[in-house]
């Protein structure tokens, strides 16, 4: 008889698990926050560089709270579903004026925060606090589905509800953190979506998909659905001193409050131009957003004038050398532009 899920999960971890992430020291309940926000969606290579510039400009949460809209969202340039950083910092300002600055330890209190569900607030309580929670991010969905043979897309309330009830009863009585980070380590690098290493797996034995063939059809795939496509035109508009015009994005909606290239929907320059000013439309760039993919057509403008911007129309020039945080395709556009 194997011995529990949980003795041989913490036994593998205790030799094969991730101990050195940076978040992990110290792990604070703060840290380790900010880290399970930033991984959602995101790989931890690519996390790693965020956080620890994220650390250093706001090592406490009444850093983050203090600091302007502006200064967070140019922090998370480049890491995609930018609501998460609004939402971070209005769960920061939240948690000083309700909670006197201090990270609530249970995780109804932390799912009263904005943009915190059960299975973060969960992360935060078992690696922040120490404490007994279970968590369902997607990398433990997929060992769950497949050790407890659990049937459909984890999409689905019932499934969902299923996976939560084998979460819960996995858990062990003590080293709470070590057996969530484990759980997730195990299915960032052993259980893996494609061509998982069963024989290196401590869960093997009792397996539900391992023993029935079924690894590959556990959990159920997303089913198909048919993505819209748009197009928009950005605008890149040089002046003579090689500055670039820039847009402040509304606060909302994709890539919100973010400074961005001027943007429309058709070939009509969003600022008056000199006469005879040439137009150039190089290649476009295909972006990929969770509801939809979008076709960025860039049109490359040199201004014989250096025209005002007003503060009300949310533009500004910024020199090339000293732009703001920008969505990384928009940063893609204008290094090709700067090349070409």
């Amino acid at each position: 008889m194997p011995s529990s899920y949980a003795e041989r999960l913490l036994a593998w971890f205790d030799d094969h698990g991730r101990k050195d992430l940076p978040w992990q020291h110290p792990q604070t309940p703060y840290r380790v926050w900010i880290s399970e926000i930033m991984l959602q969606q995101t790989q931890v290579s690519v996390v790693i560089g965020y956080f620890e510039r994220f650390m250093a400009r706001f090592p406490t949460v009444a850093d983050l709270a203090d600091a302007p809209t502006e200064d967070v969202l140019s922090l998370w340039a480049g890491l995609g579903y930018y609501a998460r950083a609004r939402n971070l910092h209005q769960a920061a300002r939240q948690v000083v004026a309700e909670f006197g600055g201090e990270m609530p330890s249970t995780v109804d209190a932390l799912e009263s925060l904005p943009g915190i569900g059960r299975s973060t607030a969960g992360a935060i309580v078992s690696m922040g606090f120490g404490q007994r929670a279970a968590i369902l991010d997607g990398n433990v969905k997929r060992v769950l589905a497949r050790h407890a043979g659990v049937e459909g897309w984890p999409g689905r309330s019932p499934v969902m509800k299923a996976l939560w009830r084998e979460a819960e009863s996995r858990l062990p009585d003590g080293r709470h953190g070590e057996f969530t980070q484990a759980s997730m380590d195990l299915g960032a690098t052993v259980c893996t979506r494609h061509q998982p290493a069963c024989l290196l797996c401590p869960l093997q034995d009792d397996c539900v998909a391992r023993l029935t063939n079924r690894i590959p059809e556990l959990p159920a795939p997303k089913p198909r659905t048919h993505r819209p496509r748009r197009r928009s035109f950005v605008w890149l508009i040089r002046d003579t001193e090689n500055r670039l015009l820039l847009h402040r994005r509304a606060p909302t909606g994709v890539w919100g409050g973010l400074w961005s290239l001027p943007e429309t929907d058709s070939l009509d320059c969003p600022v008056q131009l000199e006469d005879g000013t040439t137009l150039r439309q190089p290649k476009p760039l295909t972006h990929e957003l969770s509801h939809f993919t979008w076709e960025l057509q860039p049109v490359c403008v040199r201004s014989t004038v250096s025209f005002e911007v007003r503060d009300a129309d949310n533009l500004a020039w910024y020199a090339t050398d000293a732009l703001p945080g920008l969505p990384a395709p928009i940063r893609r556009l204008i290094e090709q532009d700067a090349s070409s």
